[in-house]
């Protein structure tokens, strides 16, 4: 099979998208491909002792898939305040360029044969709201990666994931289909979202995870 690298975003913030992120990220390596993994930008890193900043969501994807690499040489932007990346940037004075994402995604693609790499909020979060704007989904296009989303299971999900669709759609951006986070089995509710959203969509479900799993089952024909 041919892999190649995709983008996960998500219906918002705290849907789970870096864990999501580290399940793909381990599932590839055990299948034998020297997969890594890359975040453009990160909001709400760890300040240490030395003044330097832990980005936590690179650090939790490397510790939890196995890769021999610093978190930090996973990001291209890391700050410290848990906001928005446009903010958290200009509050420090930063401008978030896309030719260093673009520079920075082709480094590690050299690197390895194939890399996950995740976004930040949902798929509108802005980066840069100078002159030329720089949303999410400008980053996911500038990459030209196909992508997956992750969506709760639960209750409201319907209207987020068709919205983000629908958006997608009109920016030209591919998703692959839908990963499922919280998913519970005998979940009525949780089955019925599924469904409906595919009749309305067309996405697909590629995996479906409940809370606490550390591996992932997913559709590898969809993918």
């Amino acid at each position: 099979m041919d892999y190649r690298n995709i983008f996960i975003t998500a219906t918002g913030t705290d849907v789970g998208k870096t864990y999501i992120s580290a399940l793909l990220v381990k599932y590839f390596r055990q299948k034998g491909i020297n997969c890594g993994y890359y975040k453009p930008a990160l909001s709400g890193a760890i300040s240490q002792p030395d003044g330097n900043l832990l980005a936590g969501d690179c650090e939790f994807v490397i510790k939890n898939s196995n890769i021999d690499i610093e978190p930090k040489k996973c990001v291209s932007y890391c700050f410290e305040e848990p906001v928005s990346p446009h903010l958290a940037a200009s509050r420090i004075g930063v401008e978030i360029k896309m030719e260093k994402i673009e520079h920075d995604f082709k480094k590690l693609c050299s690197e390895f044969d194939m890399l996950v790499v995740e976004g930040a909020g949902g798929i509108v979060c802005p980066f840069f709201l100078g002159e030329n704007k720089i949303l999410l989904s400008d980053v996911i296009k500038s990459l030209n990666l196909d992508t997956v989303l992750v969506a709760d299971a639960g209750l409201g999900t319907i209207n987020s994931v068709v919205l983000t669709f629908e958006y997608a759609k009109a920016r030209g951006i591919n998703i692959i289909g839908v990963i499922y986070n919280n998913y519970e089995a005998n979940n009525f509710m949780h089955d019925d979202n599924i469904v409906q959203i595919e009749a309305l969509t067309g996405l697909k479900p590629l995996a479906k995870v409940k809370y606490g799993d550390s591996e992932i089952d997913i559709n590898e024909d969809l993918l």
